[in-house]
């Protein structure tokens, strides 16, 4: 039995493999991904510009940041303080739910190109629409989720934090009381940093394979959700890194690192812009006042050179689902026999 000529050679991939291969597969279809990731990486930018303007006009009332007067009332600072919290978290979901949307688009191209199927960029955007309600409510069981995950995290902080305070109120002034609360209320908001940390890489680790599972298998929200924890779940291999989480970090740590540093060179233009016309940074109102003329060319510029780079997160993130497919179900296999021609029957 012969093989089709759209058959590829699937086998276990090591990590190092995965990147080699996920980097030349984003070389091969660099125009293609770009032209798929752009679209969404503007729809971030529109978001992230949206939520600038509104946050100078709300935030910039704020007491000692440029806009009321120190003597304004704390309640209307706190309602705008608690504005200002809500619109950052609103954003936070868009952003997560428009990169789970890209990179469902992005599977549905790049795993049937890895297959050797013939396969354009249109069918992932098609393929990504029409799972929209799906990836949605998926996504929300994600949030939902991760809540209870970040609670768990950030309870050792929290607790240290609370036992500083406790000790600050009950020593009367005392100056040994003062530096063991001083102490537990520094250590508690380092251990509660890290624990925020934790979550959020617990997160992306956790649902790295959701967008694959959503592009390729057709599957509702519940079943996603727990395909794609099962299909990380366990072990793959001898060792500390065959666990399959292990093996995810890395991958996610790599992209990561040259993601960061690809958008900071992008960004460079633009930081410069903010520093000369806008002065402080932390200050929403004298940020507003930049000359728009030339900060949104700056930042269109960073966008531009992340939508060249962003594709490879794509990229290594369908390359491993089709890895882990391989090594848990035989997709190889399954690939071998699809793609075999039946043999001929002897007269």
């Amino acid at each position: 039995m012969t093989p089709s000529p759209t058959s590829v050679e699937l086998r276990p991939l090591a990590i190092g493999e995965i990147i080699d291969r996920a980097a030349t597969f984003w070389r091969a279809h660099l125009k293609p991904l770009f032209v798929l990731c752009l679209g969404f990486d503007l729809l971030n930018y529109i978001a992230v510009k949206a939520f600038t303007v509104v946050m100078a006009r709300t935030v910039g009332a704020l007491p000692g940041l440029g806009g009321a007067p120190s003597g304004t009332d704390p309640s209307q600072a706190l309602t705008q303080s608690g504005i200002a919290l809500g619109l950052m978290l609103v954003l936070y979901v868009f952003l997560i739910w428009n990169f789970w949307v890209a990179t469902t688009a992005a599977a549905r191209y790049v795993v049937p190109a890895r297959l050797g199927e013939p396969v354009r960029p249109s069918e992932g955007l098609r393929r990504a629409v029409s799972r929209l309600g799906t990836l949605t409510a998926t996504y929300l069981l994600s949030l939902v989720w991760s809540v209870g995950v970040t609670l768990v995290l950030c309870l050792p902080g929290s607790v240290v934090m609370g036992l500083g305070v406790v000790a600050a109120v009950t020593g009367k002034g005392s100056g040994g009381s003062t530096v063991v609360s001083v102490a537990l209320i520094i250590i508690g908001a380092i251990v509660l940093g890290l624990g925020a940390l934790a979550a959020i890489l617990w997160y992306f680790l956790r649902f790295m394979l959701l967008p694959p599972v959503l592009a390729m298998e057709d599957v509702g929200a519940w079943e996603a959700f727990k395909r794609s924890g099962a299909l990380l779940k366990g072990r793959v291999e001898p060792g500390f890194m065959g666990r399959g989480t292990v093996r995810a970090m890395v991958l996610s740590t790599v992209v990561g690192g040259i993601l960061i540093a690809v958008s900071l060179v992008s960004g460079l233009p633009a930081w410069i812009v903010r520093l000369a016309y806008g002065g402080n940074l932390l200050d929403p109102a004298a940020q507003a006042a930049i000359p728009q003329a030339l900060l949104v060319p700056a930042e269109l510029l960073q966008v531009v050179g992340q939508s060249f780079f962003t594709p490879l997160s794509f990229v290594v993130s369908a390359f491993f689902y089709v890895d882990m497919r391989v090594r848990r179900e035989g997709l190889d296999l399954e690939r071998r026999i699809a793609t075999a021609e039946p043999a001929t029957p002897s007269p």
